[in-house]
Order: C-alpha cells, then structure tokens, then sequence
C-alpha cells in the first residue's frame, strides 16, 4: 500500500529530510527511494535534492512501502568471544550467526549472507549480552545518535573490594580520554556484582571506569536497551524486533522540543492586560480648606505643618564651624608669592 501525506510545513524542506522528521525512512534510504522513481509530488517523479512546498502532496509508490517494511531489525544474545562489528583475521562477526537455524521464534525474513544488518550499540568481544541488529536508518539515529537518550542497561561482575567511594566515584567523578563522563547509575547487586545504567557509550567504558576505581571486570552482560529487554531469549539466539517494540523506542529516544520563543517573565504571566486591570478606588481627599486642623506636637513649633523635626530655631546649638580659630595664615593680609627658578652654580 502506497504511503501519501500532504506537506503542511510554513517553509520549504528537503524530501529527505522530511521524510526522515516524519519517521519513515533516514536520509540516505530516502535518497536511495527517489533515485530509483519510487517518490512523487503531485504526482510527478521527485529528483535528488528536490524541496517540498506547503499543500504539496508526497507519495510513495508501494514499491517503497513494501522495501522499508522489509528492512529487519532484531535483538541478538551475543556470546563471549564474537565480535559485533567488523572482524579481524580468524574473529566470527555476530551477523554470521543470524541465520534460520539460530531464530528464535518466526520472522518475516530470513537475512542472507550479503545483508545490510549494522549494530547499533556495540558490545566488545570480551562481552555478551543484548545486541541489536537493525537495517532501519531512523532506529539507527534513535538509539546510537548523537541527540539518543535511550539508556542500556549492564550487569557486571567484579574483583576487588566495592566502597561506597568507588560507588560514588564511578557514578559521578570520572573522566575518560580528558572527557568527563555523564552521570551514571551505579547499584550494588551482590558483595561482588554491580548493575550500570548509562546514558553514553564510549569504547570499553565499564571497563575503564571499574579500573580507574581499582576494580577489574569478570563478566559483563548486557540485558536492556531502552524497552527492549534480553529476558527469555537463549544465548547465541535472536528475534526479530516487532513493530510495536520499534515505536516504543522511537518514541523514548524522541529528545523533548525546545521552546520556540523565551518565556515570559511570571510577573508578566500572572498579570492581567493593563487595560482589564482594575486599580484600587481610592478615598475622597478633603479639599485644602476643609482639613481640619492639626494640634500642635510637644516639642515642635507649631508653625508650618510638616516641618522638620528638633528643638525650635532660638535653642540651637552655634555651628561647630563658627567655633573653630580662625587661622592667622589664611587672613587677608597674608598672599603667596610666586616664586623664581632657583639659580644653580656650575660645579668647579
């Protein structure tokens, strides 16, 4: 079935960057559809680069449709020894073993020997765990791209003796490669077993982190990421990822939208307009000559009103200034006179 929907956007978009906003397919799948006339605009066949304009209406053929739901993406409980991504010489890479005989369940397709299937989020080889294989371009950037915030979660077993400083250390305090590392979450599970929840994946970083604090990793095992979970599944087996499970996390992994204007200051929120505010009535002031009048203070004289408060003008003390001597040298009679440069001898 054909996938159609009309561009409502106020400003002109690249196709494939709209199609990837809208969840359908990445970028690049994108450009790969449009290249082989899979994707129309109005009904004429799009071209590499092409913009999309507000009310224009995009399809794509079944064709299309039919290839991106083929795309496989699946959960792999790797074993301890393989390798997640590329091999070196004599190394078996996990997508050899996802084959027919090591499914777990039913699949709508098996992958052949030349698939596309890419790890998203590796383990090292020393590791085991959940491993997720995928061909889908927009669950590629959901879970390993650079604005992901889906966790993973690890079970590690260590050697050496576990403090609450070392906790606290690995939680938060830690840098790597002159990086400081996000805050993680770091439980004890046993005496000799730890549970790691991380917001990042740098390279072999359990490991490096438990060494910093003097601890030396025996096992590590990775059993969630995100909402999907490893609970169930055999080691060295895999399933598919449904569809449901994809939604699930795409829509954990969405990182929340920024606002588009900045807020209002909240004075300005809980007020209401200037001209629906309602100003306090105030009382009838008497006029001038009805006031009455007002008896005289102890103390003060009870001439103008409002007049400074102290003792009446006749009881002052004189100004300290009027008491001081005049000085001789600043009279009348006495100026400063200018003198001439002063003549010096030449030394003989």
């Amino acid at each position: 079935m054909a996938w159609t929907k009309t561009y409502e956007g106020a400003e002109p978009l690249r196709i494939n960057k709209w199609l990837a906003e809208e969840g359908v397919c990445s970028r690049r799948e994108a450009d790969a559809l449009i290249l082989k006339g899979l994707v129309k605009v109005d009904g004429e066949a799009a071209i590499a680069g092409q913009k999309i304009e507000a009310g224009q209406t995009l399809t794509l053929l079944q064709k299309a449709t039919r290839q991106l739901d083929n795309r496989l993406s699946l959960i792999f409980h790797k074993p301890e020894g393989i390798v997640s991504g590329t091999p070196e010489a004599g190394e078996i890479p996990a997508v050899r073993l996802i084959t027919a005989e090591t499914l777990s369940g039913k699949a709508h397709a098996i992958p052949g020997r030349y698939n596309k299937l890419a790890p998203l989020g590796r383990l090292d080889k020393d590791s085991r765990g959940l491993l997720v294989l995928s061909e889908d371009g927009v669950l590629a950037k959901a879970l390993i791209g650079p604005e992901s915030t889906v966790d993973k979660e690890y079970l590690v077993k260590v050697k050496g003796d576990v403090t609450p400083d070392k906790l606290a250390l690995l939680r938060h305090g830690l840098e790597l490669d002159g990086r400081k590392l996000k805050p993680a979450q770091v439980d004890q599970v046993k005496a000799h077993e730890l549970r790691f929840v991380l917001n990042e994946g740098r390279n072999r970083q359990i490991r490096r982190m438990c060494q910093l604090v003097d601890l030396r990793v025996a096992d590590l095992m990775r059993v969630r990421v995100g909402s999907l979970e490893l609970a169930g599944l055999p080691e060295g087996k895999w399933r598919p990822i449904s569809a449901r499970e994809r939604d699930a996390l795409l829509s954990g992994a969405a990182p929340s939208p920024r606002p588009s204007s900045p807020r209002a200051p909240r004075e300005a929120q809980d007020r209401p307009p200037r001209e629906t505010r309602e100003r306090p009535q105030r009382g009838e002031r008497p006029a001038r000559g009805e006031r009455p009048d007002r008896p005289p203070r102890p103390g003060k004289p009870s001439g103008k009103p409002g007049g400074k408060s102290g003792s009446p003008r006749g009881d002052r003390k004189p100004d300290s200034r009027e008491e001081k001597p005049v000085n001789p040298m600043r009279g009348p009679k006495f100026k400063r006179t200018k003198l001439g440069p002063r003549k010096r001898s030449p030394i003989k």
